[in-house]
């Protein structure tokens, strides 16, 4: 009985060592893993910041007016060419937008529009797929 005890005890003891072990190089592979996180961090923060600075650099007005001159050939605008506000049209109604936009209705054979189907007077739309119908097979 107590060699039977002390093979238990031993066995406990091993493997509360390799349990110990086995955490604390874990820790240490965490550990790593946070310091190579932390050290990617920086270098994308350093990124950042050079990308920031290269922009700052590259939209300067002057740089901008200079590359226009340039490339562009703007020329300055005539006098006729600007006008005050209340001389622009005014903004349209969005519905009227909307219906300018709509296409025209179908014209049959005979040249005529077709007369609405049942499906238009109704809002509802023709294909049955839109519709949700299930009673068409796909």
């Amino acid at each position: 009985m107590v060699r039977l005890l002390n093979v238990l005890a031993i066995a406990a003891l091993v493997s509360s060592a390799i349990y110990a072990y086995s955490i604390k190089y874990e820790t240490i592979f965490r550990g790593e893993q946070i310091v190579r996180l932390h050290q990617q961090i920086k270098s994308e923060q350093d990124s950042i910041a050079m990308l920031k600075a290269e922009w700052e650099h590259v939209s300067r007005p002057e740089r901008i007016e200079a590359l226009a001159d340039q490339f562009l050939n703007l020329q300055q605008p005539a006098l006729k060419q600007i006008v005050p506000i209340t001389a622009l049209p005014d903004k349209p109604d969005a519905r009227l937008a909307a219906q300018s936009i709509a296409p025209p209705p179908a014209k049959g054979a005979d040249g005529k529009p077709d007369a609405p189907s049942q499906d238009e007077d109704s809002n509802t739309p023709r294909n049955p797929h839109l519709a949700g119908d299930e009673t068409t097979p796909n």
